[in-house]
């Protein structure tokens, strides 16, 4: 099936790399006008060439820059949030400042862009909103995952929050509970385990293998489309079967 997207528009987080920039190629390859947004602009060129419409560096450490980014780009009907920073280490090993820097990454930062880009979805009738968060923290916990865990399990009860709110307004809100998947940022601190760490982060996963980017765009891509229209507030698993 294609053009499940046609005629949305959607708005992308961290889309340079890893499951963001997943979610922005395959909706743009789906239909959608894609604005795909990250600090980092190496890899605009690519989207781009690969269909993304817009591509543009964004902080969404920034009230300021967000908020210029929804009256810029104005009415979406779907926002992929998929910024994050994944911590290593138990409590002892939390600074308060790894604790401030992992919440305002990975909750805080879809707190903003939710709350720029709400209003004009409301008055357009609705749209869907998909958050990823990660099968670590919100179904079970991972061993040195400490604020990183807290900080996905609340990333599912901001989900549930924001799709209990407006449920009767046409907004839904989803957000995606991923296992061990294969991005850069996974494959770094793989590496920095040293010749251990890539068995290591294979070994967790009961299907012998890690997760793709581009599996998790496809059920992002059904959350975002209207194939999922009677889902909302769930907090959907694709890890392997890790948290079975």
């Amino acid at each position: 099936m294609a053009g499940r997207l046609k005629g949305k528009r959607a708005f992308v987080t961290a889309a340079s790399a890893g499951i963001g920039r997943a979610c922005a190629i395959t909706f743009a390859r789906e239909g959608a006008y894609v604005v795909a947004t990250d600090i980092d602009e190496k890899a605009f060129p690519e989207l781009r060439a690969a269909g993304v419409a817009e591509a543009f560096k964004l902080d969404v450490l920034s009230n300021e820059a967000v908020d210029e980014a929804a009256k810029r780009i104005g009415k979406i009907d779907v926002l992929l949030n998929a910024a994050g920073y994944v911590h290593h280490g138990t409590v002892l090993d939390c600074s308060d400042k790894d604790w401030d820097f992992s919440f305002d990454l990975n909750v805080k930062s879809m707190h903003r862009t939710i709350k720029a880009f709400l209003p004009a979805m409301l008055a357009s009738g609705g749209g869907s909103i998909v958050n990823i968060a990660s099968a670590a923290g919100v179904l079970k916990a991972a061993p040195n995952r400490y604020v990183y865990g807290a900080t996905k399990a609340a990333v599912a009860a901001l989900t549930r929050a924001v799709a209990v709110d407006f449920i009767s307004n046409g907004i839904r809100c989803n957000c995606i509970c991923p296992g061990t998947i294969e991005t850069p940022s996974m494959l770094g601190r793989a590496a920095a385990q040293g010749p251990e760490g890539m068995r290591n982060f294979v070994a967790r996963q009961p299907l012998g293998r890690l997760g793709t980017a581009e599996e998790i765009a496809m059920l992002a891509l059904y959350l975002a489309s209207d194939e999922s229209s009677f889902t909302t507030g769930g907090a959907h698993v694709a890890d392997g079967g890790w948290t079975l």
